[in-house]
Formats: C-alpha cells, structure tokens, sequence
C-alpha cells in the first residue's frame, strides 16, 4: 500500500501494539476517499449540526458543535465543502485556530434510527469576502475546507436521541457486546485484528 493519508507514527504504534495494523490499512485501503460521493452529499447537505476539531498554532486542540439548517453545510466541488459561521460569544476559539493552523477535522453524525458517522479532515480557510457568503443568510464569515481525507466510521456506540438503554454494543459489567456486523464482510473479515483481554469492571 502506498504511504497512508489516515495514519502517523503514533497511530502506528498502538496499532502495532494490538497487531490492528492490517484492518487499519484494509480500512484505509475500501472505506478512505479523496472526493464526496452522491451520498456523502445528501448526508451532509441534510444534516442540522457538526462537531469541528481544531488545533492552534502549539497543537492545543478544540472542539465545538457547529448547527444550523439542512444545507448550511455545502458540498461545493468534488473535494471541498463550505460552512457558515453564525454570530457567537465573540471568542472565535475554533476559526482562530484555523487562522493559524488551517487543519481542521469536521465530524457529521446520524443518531436516528439507521446511525450513521462521516468524518471530513482537510485545510479550512476563513474569509469575510468571499463571493459565496451571500448564498448563507447570517452568514458573517465563510469557511471553505479541502478535503485531505473522507472516512465513513462505524456508528455501534451511538445511542439514538431518548434512548434509555445504551447501545448493545457497549461493554459492562458481565455483559459481552456482540461483534459488529462489518467484521464479517468479506473485505475485512481476514484482516480483524484479536480481541484484548479486558477488566470485568465493577
């Protein structure tokens, strides 16, 4: 496989430590894609929130809930999206940070009643002059983001919104999740790495 656009050095190294580094890279290799798919669009262009990671100029990262209505989030060439950014607390703790550091992970996810999880990692950049802010009314900035990396995630521990038990797959006390369906693909199925001996909790 070529050089990985999802992995350093310090992922390899605990993936290395629990031998994952065959699905780590058969992941990569079937799920990890450079451009939206018809279907990333309809999940993104419908979703009503986000979560946006950030870091500053040290690495101090950051982390925050970015809302809005369905298609506040665009998909505006194969590889790039743009977001508004709505009037605030003044702080700008997320777009300051890309002012000096434009790498940004952006997380979409589904807790309906068919979960679903989409990351976007790329270079953000933020302007107050763009041409296409006046297509996002309140808009009083606009992010654009190249896309480095599009990766679906699997959804097994999200709970749907109301839920009063937790996911079946959550480990508890003398209780052993079952295994996640996608474990037994065909694409992934010789690749899964052993399950860890783990504490019974208390």
């Amino acid at each position: 496989m070529s050089a990985s656009v999802m992995f350093h050095d310090g992922n390899r190294r605990l993936q290395d430590d629990f031998d994952s580094r065959r699905i780590a890279d058969r992941l990569e290799e079937k799920l990890t894609r450079f451009a939206f798919t018809d279907g990333d669009r309809a999940f993104i262009e419908g979703a009503m929130f986000f979560f946006l990671a950030t870091a500053d100029a040290e690495g101090r990262p950051d982390c925050s809930f970015k809302g809005g209505t369905p298609g506040f989030v665009r998909i505006i060439g194969s590889d790039e999206i743009a977001f508004p950014d709505y009037d605030g607390n003044g702080m700008f703790k997320s777009l300051g940070n890309v002012v000096v550091n434009p790498a940004v992970g952006l997380l979409f996810i589904d807790m309906g009643e068919k979960p679903r999880r989409l990351r976007v990692n790329g270079e953000a950049r933020v302007s107050r002059d763009d041409p296409l802010m006046q297509r996002f009314a309140g808009a009083q900035l606009l992010v654009r983001v190249k896309v480095r990396a599009i990766f679906p995630n699997c959804p097994r521990y999200i709970v749907t919104p109301g839920a009063t038990d937790p996911s079946t797959y959550a480990p508890r006390p003398g209780y052993t999740p079952p295994e996640p369906a996608w474990k037994g693909f065909d694409d992934f199925k010789g690749y899964i790495h052993p399950r860890q001996k783990t504490p019974d909790g208390d």
